[in-house]
């Protein structure tokens, strides 16, 4: 299947807050039951455990309302692993209350933080949005601001996910998310793909797994 670029509606400034927020709610059911936040909790595990870390400071990127990194910070303390989590968007998002409780607005390719500033840049449903020159212009970049390493969560492109959100358009409230998921799959990057683009980078080694219901978790290491 080849990769197609879209245009995500959540992405246009045209969306109403009230549009947005009915979006990301089904964006949270679907970081919490397929993939989303387990992908982000195993990524920060293994980041820390190989970096000998029991508490870590994260910058998410493209964070959204942050539900993901909120809950996997919530998993990870029940296995004594700290995580001070700053969530960063292009643009203020209301959030719900037991999402992400500090948020700065900011650019994900022009990173408003001097060289190692935290422990580890991650991002979730956020690489399949750029280009394969921004890709690798958003980890270098990430890879500057990190002390560690860059994590990396998002979809893998198939027909077979392809097929499985048309067959899902029931379980979205917002029509949006319908058409933005549709368009996610089209974009997304396959495994051997986002390989390629890490080898372009500064990064000196990368960990590119499979994960559950067309997830997949990279740490770019630095």
């Amino acid at each position: 299947m080849k990769r197609i670029p879209q245009h995500e509606v959540l992405d246009s400034d045209s969306v109403s807050p009230q549009e947005a927020v009915e979006s990301l709610a089904d964006l949270r059911w679907v970081n919490r039951w397929f993939g989303g936040v387990s992908t982000t909790a195993f990524l920060l595990r293994t980041a820390m455990r190989k970096s000998g870390l029991r508490s870590a400071s994260v910058l998410e990127v493209a964070a959204g309302d942050g539900y993901s990194i909120a809950h996997a910070v919530r998993w990870l303390k029940n296995e004594d692993l700290e995580v001070s989590p700053l969530c960063l968007d292009r643009r203020e998002v209301q959030a719900p209350a037991h999402c992400c409780d500090h948020a700065v607005v900011g650019d994900a390719l022009q990173l408003p933080f001097p060289p190692a500033s935290f422990d580890f840049v991650s991002c979730g449903l956020f690489v399949h949005h750029l280009a394969p020159a921004q890709v690798i212009e958003f980890i270098n970049g990430a890879l500057k601001a990190a002390r560690h390493a860059v994590l990396i969560n998002d979809l893998r492109r198939s027909s077979l996910h392809l097929a499985m959100v048309y067959a899902g358009m029931p379980i979205f409230r917002s029509p949006i998310s319908y058409v933005d998921g549709l368009a996610s799959v089209r974009q997304a990057y396959t495994p051997e793909e986002l390989r390629e683009m890490i080898h372009q980078t500064n990064a000196a080694s990368v960990e590119l797994r499979t994960r559950y219901l067309f997830r997949m978790g990279a740490i770019v290491w630095k």
